[in-house]
């Protein structure tokens, strides 16, 4: 049995990563070169902006913030990279050190695992008619639906529940499935008002949930010289060119870097095929894995990170996909 979750844009956490990515936008519609680390958290009548910013690019992170979380207080407390730092990213090397995983199945379109991109499909179903906060959770037993858990503001219980299974027909599911809609009661105070919000803090769900391991590093508010962001663009990136290739089952990439070296520490993948025979590859010498190299082929210098803060980044129309 697998479980997965997917929250809507509106949820705290997601207003602060997507904040966090428009003010990146917004520096590098400016400056391409900009360099950005920036963390958002809010709740409760005020949004907290800090971090490191260093650009040529003017922007206003208060009216960024409140284009996106609404009329709601904006400090912020925003200093330059810190140049020991920014030696080591200078001459190429990877912004930080960490690890990053890349996965790609062959169970779905977008190439995620099916309870995360069947959770993220009903999550996005319910926000196009309530484009509120909302949760949902999708369990399955092997390919089918055991469970499915839906929360969402402003929507009464009943209505919540003739969505899910409007969702259900519509996805051609007629088996009989255990439906939680707002089980814990309706409600109407959501967002920053009901709850605190963080950058980076649904990262199961940025990446691949909770079925798959991640690096552990956060992408929003980072410039693609932070490898937690292009590294895990890049392992993404080889894992669905092998699972192609291959015409494999599944594909999972690990990529590793040190602060300051532009070649990664460790680039592997394995290869699981159809018959479930696998096959370990080392990457190193078939992919320019540098930063550089990495921005380059992704084109990571152009404003796109705002609308990937939405609904997780891997399984849309980017170049990694």
């Amino acid at each position: 049995m697998k479980t997965a979750e997917s929250v809507s844009q509106k949820h705290p956490d997601k207003l602060c990563d997507q904040i966090s990515d428009a003010i990146l936008d917004a520096c590098l519609e400016q400056d391409p070169m900009s360099r950005v680390a920036i963390e958002t958290m809010g709740g409760h009548g005020i949004i907290t902006i800090t971090g490191e910013l260093t650009t040529r690019a003017y922007i206003n992170a208060r009216e960024i913030a409140q284009r996106i979380a609404g009329n709601i207080g904006v400090q912020t407390n925003i200093v330059s990279q810190s140049p020991e730092i920014s030696q080591g990213v200078d001459t190429g090397g990877a912004g930080d050190q960490g690890i990053m995983i890349g996965y790609a199945c062959n169970q779905n379109e977008a190439m995620i695992p099916q309870e995360l991109y069947l959770a993220r499909k009903l999550c996005q179903y319910i926000y196009e008619k309530y484009p509120f906060d909302g949760k949902t959770q999708i369990t399955l037993d092997e390919d089918k639906i055991t469970t499915i858990v839906a929360s969402f503001q402003n929507v009464k219980q009943i209505d919540l529940l003739s969505l899910v299974n409007d969702w259900l027909n519509g996805q051609g599911i007629t088996y009989e499935i255990k439906i939680h809609a707002n089980p814990a009661g309706d409600w109407s105070v959501g967002g920053f008002e009901a709850d605190t919000g963080l950058t980076g803090r649904k990262l199961a769900i940025d990446n691949y949930g909770t079925e798959i391991s991640i690096g552990g590093g956060a992408f929003s508010g980072k410039d693609a010289t932070k490898v937690d962001r292009s590294g895990a663009y890049m392992a993404r990136y080889i894992a669905v060119d092998l699972l192609k290739k291959y015409n494999a089952k599944i594909v999972k990439t690990r990529l590793a870097y040190a602060i300051g070296i532009a070649e990664p520490v460790m680039a592997t993948a394995t290869i699981i095929k159809e018959n479930l025979d696998s096959e370990e590859l080392d990457l190193k010498g078939l992919y320019d894995c540098t930063p550089n190299g990495i921005i380059s082929l992704l084109d990571l210098r152009t404003p796109q990170f705002e609308k990937l803060a939405q609904w997780g980044h891997f399984g849309h129309d980017t170049i990694w996909k």
